[in-house]
């Protein structure tokens, strides 16, 4: 056994990756060997404000010589400036704050939980490809089979609907002729795949595992009309999308679209502690405490990290910045497009983009994908490919402190990673 453990990929339950990464500033990471890397995935995602921001770090050593944790019978000035300052930032429907989750698949579900207590009904509509979590009952509902099917029970209720995925439509139209099919269609859904009982919708604004799908204009507000014709609540996930990912301080300013509830996690402590909030409007608030609370939710470590987070995310040309490099970079990989055919569509916003390889029929290229992202690595550029792996689309989301000039070096190793192909 003591051999074994000298590797210790001989005693992970799961693969682990070959490099040993020892330290991190802003985007950049280094390994044990000094090999630096652009970390394009900001972690897993979470590293908001990029690896060991020096104003976080100072706010979490601060915090850990006062009170490092507090159970949520009681109010700490971290937690409370949390709530606060969410309600304030947030959708002005959006008046009532649930800190009692750490990450956004515990938030996710306690939203549906919120939403089934509130209209009394069961299902939950979920886009395909669409990204729930990953406990049995998250992924239970996931818009992916693969992440259903090895469990032989799960939760019931689930409906999956297509999504908003205008590259690969499935009803074979383009957006300026579609009537927003993939909106009118749910009711068919409901009417022959459902309980007959849905309690709600809950969907990323846009999808973030799923490939980087971005909604066509008038999608999101078309779904809302949607359900609220139907008194469906309409859940929007900004676990990956909240806190400026899409150049907004949330997916839903962008599209102007006020759902009933928004969850939050990842970024929204900026340097990697967990913290998850669940966003409601008034009417849903009242609901006993214990439906829904986890002993690390409202962690008070993590609730310093988050105050200084959201103030730093609102200075002047924060989002700014968001913008530039983003537009900088998703112009950058578009004109990859001209000399590579195996990309068929670059998409995003702000700094939340996705490039999408496909074979010479259109088909999915999911082997390639996977290439590129080795040869992305070997040119120090951390990446992932969609769905868990399985898909065909290189998700590209950098902190949100990247600057232009960076956002330009990460696409030259994009071009090189290419033409190494």
């Amino acid at each position: 056994m003591s051999e074994l453990a000298a590797d210790p990929r001989q005693v992970a339950q799961y693969r682990l990756g070959d490099a040993v990464l020892v330290r991190g500033e802003g985007v950049r990471c280094w390994d044990g060997a000094g090999r630096e890397y652009f970390d394009c995935v900001s972690g897993t995602f979470n590293l908001l404000l990029g690896h060991s921001h020096p104003e976080v770090v100072a706010a979490i050593r601060a915090q850990s010589e006062e009170l490092l944790f507090a159970t949520s019978s009681f109010q700490t000035e971290t937690t409370n400036r949390v709530m606060r300052e969410l309600v304030r930032i947030s959708p002005a429907n959006l008046t009532r704050v649930n800190l009692r989750s750490s990450g956004g698949s515990t938030a996710n579900e306690g939203a549906i939980k919120i939403a089934q207590h509130h209209t009394g009904r069961r299902d939950v509509i979920v886009p395909f490809r669409g990204h729930v979590g990953q406990t049995l009952a998250a992924a239970s509902l996931n818009g992916t089979s693969r992440l259903r099917a090895p469990f032989p029970y799960r939760f019931p209720g689930g409906v999956q609907v297509p999504g908003p995925y205008c590259f690969r439509c499935f009803y074979r139209q383009t957006p300026d002729v579609c009537g927003m099919l993939c909106v009118q269609r749910i009711e068919d859904f409901i009417d022959y795949a459902s309980s007959g009982s849905v309690a709600c919708v809950i969907m990323e604004p846009v999808s973030g595992a799923g490939g980087n799908v971005v909604p066509p204009p008038g999608y999101l507000q078309e779904l809302k009309a949607f359900c609220d014709a139907r008194e469906i609540v309409l859940i929007f996930d900004e676990i990956q999308t909240g806190f400026g990912r899409t150049g907004e301080m949330f997916a839903a300013d962008h599209f102007g679209v006020q759902p009933h509830i928004m969850t939050l996690a990842k970024g929204l402590t900026g340097s990697g502690l967990p913290l998850a909030a669940i966003l409601t409007e008034e009417r849903m608030a009242g609901w006993d405490r214990s439906m829904h609370g986890f002993t690390f939710g409202g962690h008070n470590l993590s609730a310093a990290a988050a105050v200084k987070t959201l103030e730093i995310v609102q200075r002047p040309g924060f989002l700014e910045n968001v913008r530039a490099s983003g537009a900088v970079l998703l112009d950058r990989l578009r004109g990859l497009r001209q000399d590579h055919p195996v990309i068929g569509d670059v998409r995003g916003l702000g700094l939340m983009l996705g490039v999408e390889l496909v074979k010479p029929d259109g088909g999915k290229a999911v082997e390639e994908a996977h290439a590129y992202q080795r040869a992305l690595e070997g040119r120090g550029v951390l990446t992932r490919v969609s769905e868990h792996g399985l898909g065909n689309v290189i998700e590209v989301r950098p902190p949100l402190v990247l600057t232009p000039a960076e956002a330009h070096l990460v696409a030259d190793r994009f071009g090189e990673a290419l033409e190494a192909l």
